[in-house]
Protein backbone atom coordinates (compact mmCIF):
# COMPACT_ATOMS: atom_id res chain seq x y z
CA UNK A 1 0.00 0.00 0.00
CA UNK A 2 2.93 2.45 1.04
CA UNK A 3 4.65 1.40 -2.48
CA UNK A 4 1.30 2.59 -4.72
CA UNK A 5 1.16 6.01 -2.17
CA UNK A 6 4.74 6.65 -2.98
CA UNK A 7 3.97 6.26 -6.94
CA UNK A 8 0.66 8.33 -6.59
CA UNK A 9 3.02 10.75 -5.00
CA UNK A 10 5.75 10.45 -7.59
CA UNK A 11 3.18 11.07 -10.16
CA UNK A 12 1.58 13.91 -8.72
CA UNK A 13 4.79 15.58 -7.76
CA UNK A 14 5.23 15.25 -11.93
CA UNK A 15 1.85 16.76 -12.53
CA UNK A 16 2.52 20.19 -10.01
CA UNK A 17 6.34 20.59 -10.14
CA UNK A 18 6.15 23.62 -8.57
CA UNK A 19 3.39 23.95 -6.19
CA UNK A 20 3.46 22.96 -2.46
CA UNK A 21 2.21 19.32 -1.65
CA UNK A 22 1.21 18.29 1.46
CA UNK A 23 0.21 14.32 2.25
CA UNK A 24 -1.87 13.43 5.27
CA UNK A 25 -2.64 9.94 6.24
CA UNK A 26 -2.87 7.52 9.22
CA UNK A 27 -1.40 5.07 10.96
CA UNK A 28 -0.79 3.08 8.18
CA UNK A 29 1.46 5.59 6.23
CA UNK A 30 3.86 5.74 8.85
CA UNK A 31 6.68 3.70 7.21
CA UNK A 32 9.96 4.92 6.97
CA UNK A 33 11.03 3.90 4.06
CA UNK A 34 8.19 5.93 2.16
CA UNK A 35 8.14 9.37 4.22
CA UNK A 36 11.95 8.81 3.36
CA UNK A 37 11.26 8.77 0.03
CA UNK A 38 8.92 11.81 -0.08
CA UNK A 39 11.39 13.68 2.02
CA UNK A 40 14.02 13.06 -0.20
CA UNK A 41 12.69 14.14 -3.87
CA UNK A 42 14.18 16.98 -5.65
CA UNK A 43 10.80 19.07 -4.79
CA UNK A 44 9.66 17.38 -1.29
CA UNK A 45 6.45 16.38 -0.56
CA UNK A 46 5.05 16.90 3.04
CA UNK A 47 3.49 13.94 4.82
CA UNK A 48 1.71 14.46 8.17
CA UNK A 49 0.95 11.21 10.21
CA UNK A 50 0.20 9.85 12.98
CA UNK A 51 3.43 8.59 15.28
CA UNK A 52 3.18 5.67 17.69
CA UNK A 53 4.05 6.85 21.30
CA UNK A 54 6.56 3.80 21.50
CA UNK A 55 8.65 5.22 17.99
CA UNK A 56 12.50 5.41 18.23
CA UNK A 57 13.62 9.02 18.23
CA UNK A 58 17.55 10.26 18.03
CA UNK A 59 18.72 13.31 17.77
CA UNK A 60 20.49 14.55 14.45
CA UNK A 61 23.62 12.74 13.49
CA UNK A 62 26.67 14.73 14.79
CA UNK A 63 29.02 16.42 11.94
CA UNK A 64 32.17 14.53 10.25
CA UNK A 65 34.49 14.10 12.13
CA UNK A 66 36.98 12.72 9.36
CA UNK A 67 37.84 9.81 10.71
CA UNK A 68 37.64 6.70 8.92
CA UNK A 69 34.42 4.05 8.74
CA UNK A 70 30.71 5.13 7.90
CA UNK A 71 29.69 7.98 9.08
CA UNK A 72 26.72 7.80 11.81
CA UNK A 73 23.17 7.75 10.56
CA UNK A 74 21.76 9.06 13.68
CA UNK A 75 22.86 10.54 17.54
CA UNK A 76 21.50 10.04 21.06
CA UNK A 77 18.66 8.02 21.60
CA UNK A 78 15.62 10.52 23.24
CA UNK A 79 12.77 9.32 25.32
CA UNK A 80 9.84 8.39 23.96
CA UNK A 81 6.73 10.20 23.94
CA UNK A 82 5.25 7.58 25.98
CA UNK A 83 7.94 9.06 28.64
CA UNK A 84 7.31 12.64 27.87
CA UNK A 85 3.55 12.04 28.21
CA UNK A 86 4.22 10.76 31.53
CA UNK A 87 6.89 12.87 32.61
CA UNK A 88 4.89 15.77 34.97
CA UNK A 89 7.63 18.19 34.17
CA UNK A 90 6.73 18.48 30.00
CA UNK A 91 5.78 22.24 29.51
CA UNK A 92 2.64 21.90 27.55
CA UNK A 93 1.32 24.89 26.11
CA UNK A 94 -2.34 25.37 25.39
CA UNK A 95 -4.00 26.52 22.28
CA UNK A 96 -7.72 26.50 20.73
CA UNK A 97 -8.14 24.13 17.69
CA UNK A 98 -10.90 23.71 15.38
CA UNK A 99 -11.72 19.86 16.36
CA UNK A 100 -13.49 16.97 14.48
CA UNK A 101 -16.91 17.86 15.41
CA UNK A 102 -16.19 21.73 14.19
CA UNK A 103 -16.14 23.24 17.29
CA UNK A 104 -13.25 25.53 18.69
CA UNK A 105 -11.26 23.04 21.52
CA UNK A 106 -8.42 23.84 24.24
CA UNK A 107 -5.92 21.33 23.72
CA UNK A 108 -2.11 20.78 25.20
CA UNK A 109 0.17 20.10 22.50
CA UNK A 110 4.16 20.01 23.04
CA UNK A 111 6.90 19.47 20.15
CA UNK A 112 10.10 19.07 19.32
CA UNK A 113 12.20 18.11 16.61
CA UNK A 114 14.18 14.55 16.46
CA UNK A 115 15.24 11.40 14.00
CA UNK A 116 12.99 8.63 13.69
CA UNK A 117 15.25 6.12 12.98
CA UNK A 118 15.02 2.11 13.07
CA UNK A 119 17.69 -0.31 12.18
CA UNK A 120 18.20 -1.46 8.14
CA UNK A 121 15.70 1.76 7.56
CA UNK A 122 16.72 5.31 6.70
CA UNK A 123 16.79 8.12 9.07
CA UNK A 124 14.16 10.44 8.48
CA UNK A 125 14.10 13.76 10.27
CA UNK A 126 10.86 15.10 11.44
CA UNK A 127 8.51 17.66 13.69
CA UNK A 128 6.45 15.76 15.88
CA UNK A 129 3.66 16.79 17.93
CA UNK A 130 2.22 15.19 20.85
CA UNK A 131 -1.38 16.08 21.56
CA UNK A 132 -3.73 15.41 24.68
CA UNK A 133 -7.11 16.69 25.74
CA UNK A 134 -6.74 18.67 29.35
CA UNK A 135 -10.63 17.22 30.03
CA UNK A 136 -9.55 13.68 29.28
CA UNK A 137 -12.57 13.26 26.13
CA UNK A 138 -10.11 12.30 23.31
CA UNK A 139 -6.98 9.34 23.44
CA UNK A 140 -3.83 11.55 23.32
CA UNK A 141 -2.13 11.03 19.86
CA UNK A 142 1.02 11.76 18.39
CA UNK A 143 1.60 13.20 14.46
CA UNK A 144 5.02 13.72 12.48
CA UNK A 145 5.50 15.95 9.80
CA UNK A 146 8.74 14.95 7.85
CA UNK A 147 8.49 18.88 6.84
CA UNK A 148 10.51 19.82 10.46
CA UNK A 149 10.13 23.33 9.83
CA UNK A 150 6.75 22.99 10.23
CA UNK A 151 5.15 24.99 12.96
CA UNK A 152 2.90 22.59 15.30
CA UNK A 153 -0.26 23.83 15.24
CA UNK A 154 0.03 24.00 11.44
CA UNK A 155 0.64 20.28 11.48
CA UNK A 156 -2.08 19.74 13.66
CA UNK A 157 -4.75 21.98 11.55
CA UNK A 158 -3.54 20.40 8.21
CA UNK A 159 -4.67 16.82 10.40
CA UNK A 160 -7.91 17.40 11.92
CA UNK A 161 -8.75 18.61 8.00
CA UNK A 162 -8.37 14.99 7.33
CA UNK A 163 -11.62 13.85 8.58
CA UNK A 164 -13.59 15.54 6.30
CA UNK A 165 -12.29 12.82 3.79
CA UNK A 166 -12.88 10.31 6.55
CA UNK A 167 -16.33 11.79 6.57
CA UNK A 168 -16.70 11.73 2.76
CA UNK A 169 -15.98 7.79 2.53
CA UNK A 170 -18.61 7.26 5.08
CA UNK A 171 -21.15 8.87 3.61
CA UNK A 172 -20.91 7.38 0.10
CA UNK A 173 -20.46 4.23 1.43
CA UNK A 174 -23.71 4.55 3.17
CA UNK A 175 -26.00 6.66 0.81
CA UNK A 176 -24.70 5.76 -2.90
CA UNK A 177 -23.51 2.37 -2.60
CA UNK A 178 -19.69 2.29 -2.75
CA UNK A 179 -17.98 -0.50 -2.28
CA UNK A 180 -21.56 -2.82 -2.75
CA UNK A 181 -21.25 -2.92 -6.09
CA UNK A 182 -22.20 -6.64 -7.79
CA UNK A 183 -20.78 -6.69 -11.11
CA UNK A 184 -18.73 -9.41 -11.71
CA UNK A 185 -16.53 -7.39 -14.07
CA UNK A 186 -13.12 -5.26 -12.40
CA UNK A 187 -13.10 -2.71 -14.29
CA UNK A 188 -17.09 -2.27 -14.00
CA UNK A 189 -16.29 -1.79 -10.86
CA UNK A 190 -13.13 0.80 -11.70
CA UNK A 191 -15.64 2.91 -14.00
CA UNK A 192 -18.67 2.80 -10.84
CA UNK A 193 -16.53 3.71 -7.97
CA UNK A 194 -15.26 7.17 -9.52
CA UNK A 195 -18.95 8.22 -10.82
CA UNK A 196 -20.45 7.54 -7.72
CA UNK A 197 -17.39 9.80 -5.52
CA UNK A 198 -18.37 11.86 -8.78
CA UNK A 199 -22.02 12.23 -7.99
CA UNK A 200 -21.07 12.75 -4.04
CA UNK A 201 -19.36 16.39 -5.43
CA UNK A 202 -22.16 16.90 -7.66
CA UNK A 203 -25.49 16.54 -5.23
CA UNK A 204 -23.14 18.07 -2.70
CA UNK A 205 -22.33 21.17 -5.22
CA UNK A 206 -26.51 21.27 -5.83
CA UNK A 207 -27.07 21.12 -2.27
CA UNK A 208 -24.93 24.66 -2.05
CA UNK A 209 -27.36 26.03 -4.60
CA UNK A 210 -30.28 24.78 -2.51
CA UNK A 211 -28.68 26.65 0.78
CA UNK A 212 -28.14 29.98 -1.19
CA UNK A 213 -31.70 29.59 -2.38
CA UNK A 214 -32.75 28.85 1.27
CA UNK A 215 -34.60 25.59 -0.23
CA UNK A 216 -32.88 23.57 1.78
CA UNK A 217 -34.33 22.42 5.19
CA UNK A 218 -32.63 20.11 8.30
CA UNK A 219 -34.71 17.11 8.93
CA UNK A 220 -34.88 16.39 12.43
CA UNK A 221 -35.78 13.89 14.95
CA UNK A 222 -37.40 13.50 18.97
CA UNK A 223 -33.96 11.72 19.38
CA UNK A 224 -31.04 13.42 17.17
CA UNK A 225 -31.17 17.40 17.07
CA UNK A 226 -29.21 18.69 14.00
CA UNK A 227 -27.68 22.76 13.56
CA UNK A 228 -26.26 21.88 9.92
CA UNK A 229 -27.97 19.76 6.97
CA UNK A 230 -25.92 16.34 6.68
CA UNK A 231 -25.21 14.87 3.15
CA UNK A 232 -28.69 12.75 4.20
CA UNK A 233 -30.46 15.70 4.05
CA UNK A 234 -28.17 17.09 0.74
CA UNK A 235 -29.39 13.97 -1.12
CA UNK A 236 -33.23 14.25 -0.15
CA UNK A 237 -32.94 17.90 -1.13
CA UNK A 238 -31.39 17.68 -4.47
CA UNK A 239 -33.74 14.05 -5.10
CA UNK A 240 -37.26 16.79 -4.53
CA UNK A 241 -35.33 19.16 -7.48
CA UNK A 242 -35.14 16.30 -9.69
CA UNK A 243 -38.28 14.34 -8.26
CA UNK A 244 -40.88 17.50 -7.84
CA UNK A 245 -43.97 16.64 -9.81
CA UNK A 246 -45.26 17.44 -13.09
CA UNK A 247 -42.40 20.10 -13.62
CA UNK A 248 -39.86 18.13 -14.95
CA UNK A 249 -40.75 14.80 -17.49
CA UNK A 250 -44.25 14.80 -17.11
CA UNK A 251 -46.56 15.62 -20.24
CA UNK A 252 -49.68 16.13 -19.09
CA UNK A 253 -51.20 19.14 -17.47
CA UNK A 254 -50.25 20.62 -14.68
CA UNK A 255 -52.80 20.73 -11.58
CA UNK A 256 -51.53 23.02 -9.00
CA UNK A 257 -54.16 21.93 -6.24
CA UNK A 258 -54.76 17.76 -6.91
CA UNK A 259 -52.56 15.37 -8.77
CA UNK A 260 -55.06 12.01 -8.83
CA UNK A 261 -54.40 12.54 -5.03
CA UNK A 262 -54.36 15.27 -2.88
CA UNK A 263 -51.20 17.74 -2.99
CA UNK A 264 -50.20 17.62 0.83
CA UNK A 265 -50.58 13.76 0.66
CA UNK A 266 -48.42 13.60 -2.51
CA UNK A 267 -45.85 15.84 -0.90
CA UNK A 268 -45.90 13.70 2.38
CA UNK A 269 -45.05 10.97 -0.14
CA UNK A 270 -42.40 12.67 -2.01
CA UNK A 271 -40.71 13.74 1.16
CA UNK A 272 -40.83 9.92 2.40
CA UNK A 273 -39.20 9.03 -0.98
CA UNK A 274 -36.24 11.41 -0.90
CA UNK A 275 -35.09 10.98 2.82
CA UNK A 276 -35.27 7.49 3.07
CA UNK A 277 -31.81 5.50 2.41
Amino acid sequence: MTDWARQMIFQLRRWLPHRALVAVADYSYAALEFLHACQTMVNPVTVITRLRLDAALYQPAPPPTGKVGRPPKKGKRLATLQAMLDDPQTKWQSVKVRWYDGQTQLMEIFSQTAVWYHSGLPPVPIRWVLIRDPRGEYETIALLSTSPELGSLQILNWFVQRWQVEVTFEEVRAHLGVETQRQWSDKAIERTTPILLGLFSWITLAAHLLVEQAQLSVQQAAWYVKERPTFSDALGAVRQQLWFPATIFSMSPVEPDVVKIPRSLFDRLVDTVCYST
